[in-house]
């Protein structure tokens, strides 16, 4: 019998890439449009001052739904929607990393960190610029913005998407330059390589821990679908203090990391650093469940034909 403890990893050099790719985009589509809805609710409540719009996730959820209907939920969805090609970056790095380190070290924590870390440089360096208008977008409220900028309707019949969209474009340029769409640069590097290099290694080390508590007949699958909530909700904690500095200095336009983690500090306390975790865990929880599941299982549909029969996987 097979030992579980040893769970079967489909590698980069087993994959039909065009498939992968294809099914790639369609499963990433998928998960943004299930999950959005609390990145926004979660940069909103990153971004109040104390509680002065929002009580937490729920309250939040409530209120926008209440106040500006679905469409409210998705203030910048369609902008953000350019990330899914960072996101095809981000997986090309990653497996190609893996493949790289696998001649130096055979390790899957050593793999699997250098490679998540690597990943999110060259994800970020696309995603940033995107992140900053989308993330001005979901600061508008009916009537009002909790950014630097309000989007400024004069004709009524405007386009609503690409009008705000534009309109948003031309004020962060007004006011900082091309610099301006990399505002935060540094601090998302912060953010999102150690969330990535840690998410990694914690979820391999989560199902290997799991593999010994379950019956060897145990599905691998559902031992990595409940590894990949496990290890979210340990990076997001570990990393959401830099997350909140991330998320304000995008939308607030600070310049500095350590002034707006001072200010922070000084305004709400240590529980400022907490904002927005239960809102990040919380659509970190389905996404990253669709991600294992959907990702493995997108893994095994984009195999070689030679090697879709092979009863290793």
């Amino acid at each position: 019998m097979e030992d579980k403890r040893n769970i079967p990893i489909i590698e980069w050099e087993h994959l039909d890439k065009k498939k992968f790719y294809v099914f790639g985009v369609c499963m990433t589509m998928m998960i943004r449009v299930s999950v959005y809805p609390f990145t926004l609710i979660r940069t909103r409540l990153q971004v109040q001052k104390g509680k002065s719009h929002y009580n937490g996730t729920f309250d939040a959820f409530v209120k926008i739904l209440r106040a500006e209907g679905a469409a409210g939920l998705y203030r910048g969805f369609l902008v953000n929607t350019f990330t899914l090609i960072s996101g095809q970056c981000y997986v090309t790095t990653y497996e190609l990393t893996r493949k790289y380190v696998s001649k130096y070290n055979n390790s899957n924590v050593v793999k699997s960190l250098v490679a998540g870390g690597s990943a999110s440089l060259v994800a970020q360096s696309i995603t940033v610029p995107i992140d900053v208008v989308s993330q001005h977008l979901m600061m508008q409220r009916e009537g009002e913005s909790m950014g630097r900028f309000k989007v400024r309707y004069q004709d009524c019949k405007r386009n609503v998407v690409f009008g705000q969209t534009k309109d948003i474009l031309v004020q962060i340029f007004n006011a900082d330059g091309l610099r301006g769409f990399y505002r935060g640069y540094v601090a998302s590097l912060l953010t999102y390589i150690p969330n990535s290099a840690v998410w990694w290694p914690f979820y391999h080390f989560y199902a290997e821990q799991l593999s010994f508590l379950t019956p060897k007949d145990c599905p691998h699958l559902l031992l990595q679908a409940i590894s990949g909530p496990l290890a979210a909700a340990t990076a997001s904690t570990l990393t959401n203090p830099m997350d909140v500095i991330r998320a304000r200095v995008q939308v607030e336009g600070k310049s500095s990391i350590i002034l707006t983690f001072k200010q922070l500090m000084a305004e709400e306390g240590p529980w400022g650093l907490t904002k927005g975790l239960s809102a990040r865990i919380i659509s970190a929880t389905p996404s990253t469940i669709v991600i294992v599941v959907g990702y493995e299982t997108l893994k095994k549909l984009s195999l070689r034909p030679e090697l879709v029969d092979s009863r290793h996987w």
